[in-house]
């Protein structure tokens, strides 16, 4: 009879739980030889959490809540923006809202105003060079407009009329936003937006 090997782990045999059990040893594990650290205790010298009664606890407190206003506070007023300014602007000698408005008189009186002032006002004064130089832009728009609508009348039946039509047209705008700029008010030509900027850029003053 063939001798069983030590793992034999036939089910028929009915001595090997046994046997197994005799011929393992049991590890023991070691003793944990470390301790469970623990915290120190507080320092004595710690304070406690100060404590504000109710007239400490108001000493910190703003005096604007956001949603009391102060007393001394005033809202701007914004019509003001737009009023007209009688500022008398250096080098020329007239009130500011004289010289934004001169440019858009109509004919050729706008046009060499906006000239003029573009040549006599200082880079500091923008709003009123801004004025000439877009008051300028617009009369040297209907100038080539009104140009090119008379050379036309030669071959288009309707051209001529058509050239006195845009002149009223023209020529009441003109009126309208020397008006506006006279009173302060905003005034914005969006079609010349590039020829105004050219000639704020290129007519220098002279001084």
């Amino acid at each position: 009879m063939a001798k069983k090997k030590k793992f034999d782990t036939n089910p028929l045999d009915p001595t090997f739980p046994e046997r197994v059990r005799q011929e393992a040893e049991t590890a023991v594990l070691p003793k944990n030889r470390f301790k469970t650290a623990e915290f120190p205790p507080p320092s004595v010298t710690e304070e406690e959490t100060r404590r504000f009664d109710g007239n400490e606890f108001g000493n910190f407190q703003s005096p604007y809540n956001g949603q009391n206003v102060p007393a001394n506070y005033q809202t701007t007023n914004l019509a003001d923006m737009n009023k007209a300014s009688n500022r008398k602007v250096a080098n020329v000698g007239l009130p500011e809202n004289i010289l934004t408005a001169l440019p858009y008189i109509p004919w050729f009186v706008g046009l060499i105003a906006g000239i003029l002032i573009l040549l006599f006002v200082p880079k500091s004064e923008t709003k009123v060079r801004f004025h000439a130089a877009q008051g300028l832009a617009a009369h040297i728009g209907i100038l080539i407009v009104t140009t090119i609508l008379g050379f036309a009348d030669n071959f288009v039946r309707f051209a001529d009329s058509a050239n006195g039509i845009f002149q009223i047209v023209t020529m009441v705008m003109l009126i309208i936003f020397a008006v506006k700029a006279w009173q302060g008010k905003p005034v914005h030509i969006e079609s010349v937006d590039g020829l105004t900027e050219w000639f704020e850029d290129k007519i220098k003053p002279k001084n």
